[in-house]
Order: C-alpha cells, then sequence, then structure tokens
C-alpha cells in the first residue's frame, strides 16, 4: 500500500505535530507518524504529567513543613503519592486525546508504527502487525526526538535504577534516593520527593547544581534546597551504579577520596541522545554528526534536498517549546511561507523545581568573556508584596546588560512562579527595548512582575523599593 503527500512527519511530539498542523494551515497535504504515542514524551512521559506532580509536591510541602505558618493544623497528615500519580496520567491523557482532535480537525491521517527511509522521498511504516504502508513525500520532516543517555555499565532496571520514564510512572515513592545530575529533570524530581519526605541526594559532576544556569542563580538554589534537606553533593564523579538486594549503590568521588552512597533508588539524570539510529538517515546521506545529531540549516533543512530536521533530534536546544518554534518555522520554510530565524541562546529556559528557575541569553559571567562591558540590574522578591503574600519570596531577577546599548543580553531569575515572568523579558529583547522601557511600563500592583520592572529601574540606577 502506498499513498502520496506534500509533507510526511516523522515523530508526534511538540515538534512534530506542530509542524504538521503548520503544514496543514499552509495547504500542504500532510501525514504523520509516530511509533508509540500523539505528544511525545512531553505530554506523555515528560513535561506535562511532571508539571502535575510538582503541583502536588508544592501542597505537600505546605502541609508538611508550612503548616502553622499558614493556621493549618491536622492530626495523622496522610499524603497518597499514588493519588498524584493518577491526576498526572489523567491530565496527560487529557491533552494527548487533544493532539488527536487537532489531527482530525486539520486532516492530518495518523498512522502508528515504526518509520524507515526507502528513498529520501519515500518512507515505510510498520505497524504493530508487521503491515507496511509506504508513504512518498516532496518533503519529509523527521522529528523524532530523544532518549534518556546513560553509560552502559549502569543498568537501568526500571525500579532500582530507573531514568525519568520510570521515575514518573510508578506509583509508589522511594524512602530514600540518589540523583545522579542536576539538570532539569534532577532538581525537579528532587523538589517531588523530597515534598513527600523522601531523603533525596544529588550528586553533580560539575562544580554546581544546575550548571548551565548563572552562577548566583545555582547558588541560590542550592541554599534553598539545604533548608528543605536536599544534600547536593558537586563536583563528585560516579563512578559506579549498582543495584542491591536492598536498593542501590552509587560509588562517587572527589579528590581522589570515594564514597559510597546507599539508598531504595537511583535516578539517572545526566542528558540525553538523539533518536536518529534505525531511521535509515545515513543510508540515504543525511548528515549526522559525531553524537547522533542531525544537522540542520537555520531553515530546519538537511544537507539532502526535502529532508528536514526539527527538534531535540537536532540537538540545538532540547526543549519543547524550541522544538515548536523549529516545527513552525519548517512548515513555512516548505510552502515558501514568511517566516523568521532563531537564536537558539536567546531561548526561554524554565525548570519547574521549587523554587523556579527562568533565564534566556547569556549569563554575567558569558558576557564578560565575550567583552561586554557589563552593568546589572538585579531585584529580590523579599520585598516584593505579592511574594510576601504567597510565602514563596527566596530569589531574585537579574537581568544582564550592555552598559553601552543598553542591549538586554540575557535576565535569570529564581523564585516564585518565575517561569511565568519570562515572555515579558524575551519580547523585550525581541523587540530590542531597553530596562529604560520596562522600567517605564507600569505594572500592576502587587504583582510578581513588579520584581522584573524593579531590577529593569536598578539597572537604570533607580531602584524604588530597596
Amino acid at each position: 500500500m502506498s499513498e502520496n503527500f506534500d509533507v510526511v512527519v516523522i515523530g508526534a511530539g511538540p515538534a512534530g505535530y506542530v509542524a504538521a498542523i503548520r503544514a496543514a494551515q499552509l495547504k500542504q497535504k500532510v501525514a504523520i507518524v509516530d511509533k508509540q504515542w500523539l505528544g511525545g514524551v512531553c505530554l506523555n512521559v515528560g513535561c506535562i504529567p511532571s508539571k502535575s506532580l510538582l503541583r502536588n509536591a508544592e501542597i505537600a510541602h505546605t502541609l508538611r513543613e508550612r503548616g502553622k505558618e499558614f493556621g493549618f493544623s491536622m492530626d495523622n497528615l496522610k499524603l497518597d503519592y499514588g493519588v498524584a500519580v493518577k491526576r498526572s496520567r489523567q491530565n496527560s491523557d487529557r491533552l494527548v486525546k487533544g493532539i488527536g482532535f487537532l489531527m482530525k480537525k486539520n486532516n492530518i491521517p495518523v498512522f502508528m508504527g515504526e518509520a524507515k527511509f526507502k528513498s529520501k522521498d519515500t518512507v515505510a511504516v510498520t505497524d504493530k502487525n508487521g503491515k507496511v504502508t509506504e508513504l512518498k513525500a516532496k518533503n519529509i520532516i523527521v522529528a523524532t526526538g530523544a532518549s534518556a543517555a546513560s553509560p552502559a555499565a549502569w543498568k537501568i532496571d526500571g525500579e532500582k535504577v530507573v531514568t525519568y520514564w520510570e521515575a514518573i510512572l510508578q506509583n509508589k515513592l522511594p524512602k530514600s534516593v540518589v540523583v545522579i545530575g542536576s539538570g532539569a529533570i534532577g532538581v525537579e524530581f528532587s523538589t517531588i520527593w523530597n515534598s513527600y519526605g523522601v531523603d533525596v541526594t544529588i550528586v553533580e559532576m560539575l562544580p554546581r547544581i544546575v550548571p548551565l544556569e548563572d552562577e548566583e542563580v545555582s547558588k541560590e538554589l542550592e541554599k534553598e534546597f539545604k533548608k528543605r534537606g536536599i544534600k547536593a553533593m558537586t563536583g563528585h564523579k560516579v563512578e559506579s551504579v549498582e543495584a542491591t538486594a536492598t536498593g542501590v549503590k552509587v560509588v562517587v568521588s572527589a579528590d581522589g577520596k570515594q564514597t559510597t552512597l546507599e539508598a531504595d533508588q537511583a535516578l539517572v539524570a545526566i542528558g540525553f541522545r538523539p533518536n536518529s539510529k534505525g531511521l535509515g538517515l545515513e543510508e540515504i546521506g543525511v548528515k549526522v554528526n559525531e553524537r547522533g545529531f542531525v544537522e540542520i540549516d537555520e531553515k530546519m533543512q538537511t544537507n539532502i534536498p526535502g529532508i528536514w530536521a526539527i527538534g531535540d533530534l537536532t540537538g540545538k536546544l532540547m526543549l519543547a517549546h524550541v522544538g515548536s518554534a523549529m516545527g513552525i518555522i519548517c512548515a513555512e520554510n516548505i510552502a515558501g511561507a514568511e517566516t523568521v530565524t532563531l537564536d537558539y541562546e536567546m531561548m526561554p529556559r524554565a525548570t519547574y523545581c521549587q523554587p523556579q528557575v527562568a533565564s534566556f541569553g547569556l549569563t554575567e559571567a558569558q558576557a564578560k568573556e565575550r567583552g561586554y562591558t557589563v552593568k546589572i540590574g538585579r531585584f529580590p522578591f523579599q520585598p516584593n508584596g505579592k511574594a510576601l503574600g504567597m510565602g514563596d519570596y527566596a530569589g531574585f531577577v537579574k537581568l544582564v546588560i550592555d552598559e553601552k546599548y543598553g542591549e538586554i543580553l540575557g535576565a535569570h531569575m529564581i523564585g516564585p512562579e518565575v517561569t511565568e515572568l519570562l515572555p515579558e523579558l524575551t519580547l523585550a529583547h525581541m523587540m530590542e527595548l531597553t530596562p529604560h522601557e520596562i522600567a517605564r511600563n507600569v505594572h500592576a500592583h502587587p504583582t510578581l512582575s513588579e520584581a522584573i520592572m524593579e531590577a529593569a529601574h536598578a539597572a537604570e540606577g533607580s531602584a524604588i523599593h530597596i
């Protein structure tokens, strides 16, 4: 069986399904393929269910640790983590069904099965029953994402040694856990588990947690984690991870000294590898780098005309919203429609630990390394009325400014709901606004966004409330 299309999208995650919808809007005849599910990792076992669990964790932490502060008192508080997981699955399922509806609305047929290139314009899709359907298209977009990476010696058994996948689906909590890696996944799961009373130890090979963030943000998060009882072993290399009869044994080293950590479970959260193998990309000549990421230009096109790649598979910036933006641009380039190019360095980055972390652009250190004369606009949440009312006032807003032209080079925030504050700053950067315009923009009171206004005033040397 063979069918013809203008565009075939391989992968139905946030990059792929968005590309398919945009291509359909642009009058292309589109099909989409996925071997497992609509919505990809993000909707099924990533962004969406984890945010549900983090909301439960926030409430659990308040009830367990801060009840007196808010005037709550109760005997025999019971926290049912299984209910939290059930709620997360319901939210995930609801959005996945929504993607199915959007495919029908946009007349995009869905082919469930494993895709492999037969030629540069033909993809064979094998379903679970072994039936093969050939899809021919002038343009094929590859959006197969990425999977958790781990050394072969660390045997992921799904019970004692787990990745985010198993961790997000398990109904029962470990009593103790070693989290290997302190990127977004590591610190988010640390927040969830700690909020439910799990003994959490983070092991990070680099000198600080969330090592890609501004150094001040890392210090603040480690300080707040310490208050919560989350232990962070930075500058430690993991030598071995081994499942035992009772749990796991993780051997770490620093400065020539080895330490053995024992816990019920270990979460491996050290990064991702692209899902580029088995697609037949190399056979048709698509250029893939030494790490397996597909190489693309600013239009999302590979070295082979008519074959495009978007999302985590490209390794540009492995975030769902970046993948979606890439999908839209890719579809527009295919259709010859007006579009934009992406500056990956200036994309928003959001981490939903407690306190939240949000950033874009250059850190202070990076800006100085590139020769900018930098001025900083900083404002803490402690004097912010909304943050005080929420009882959540750790952290700050930090703006990195080029002193010569007033350009916003980056922003780095840690504190309450800072992930919701990012768009004002990324929009300001895109529209080439300076701190002066942000400061003069009247912000409603009391809101958390006033901290951005105050940081902009601070950059101008005229902070009001500090």
